[in-house]
């Protein structure tokens, strides 16, 4: 069992920046893939960023290849999203997701934390 709780959200003008953190409970935090999931008004929740158990391997939506960085750290149980050159389409709330395998669908994590709003003003 994992329990993610994330941190960081804000508002935040247009070509700003955030670094959204999520720390998770449990001894086992180095044996999950770690991705963030976002979910505007009206949407559906959307794929952002994942990182596979030893940080090794990454992989982005193409909506924020380039602007995103997702990175983790296993000493301290934390995963983070480094969020550059932000445009108000980024806003939504951000999900921090938990895994066993690296997904780009969301609907295949098992464990989920409760979210950050972000939302980017024009």
């Amino acid at each position: 069992q994992v329990q993610l709780v994330e941190s960081g959200g804000g508002l935040v003008q247009a070509g700003g920046s955030l670094r959204l953190s999520c720390a998770a409970s449990g001894r086992t935090f180095s044996r999950y893939a770690m991705a963030w999931v976002r979910q505007a008004p009206g949407k559906e929740r959307e794929f952002v960023a994942a990182v596979n158990w030893s940080g090794g391997s990454t992989a982005y939506a193409d909506s924020v290849k380039g602007r995103f960085t997702i990175s983790r750290d296993n000493a301290k149980n934390t995963v983070y999203l480094q969020m550059n050159s932000l445009k108000p389409e980024d806003t939504a709330v951000y999900y921090c997701a938990a895994d066993q395998t690296t997904w780009t669908d969301p609907g295949r994590y098992v464990y989920w934390g409760q979210g950050t709003q972000v939302t980017v003003s024009s």
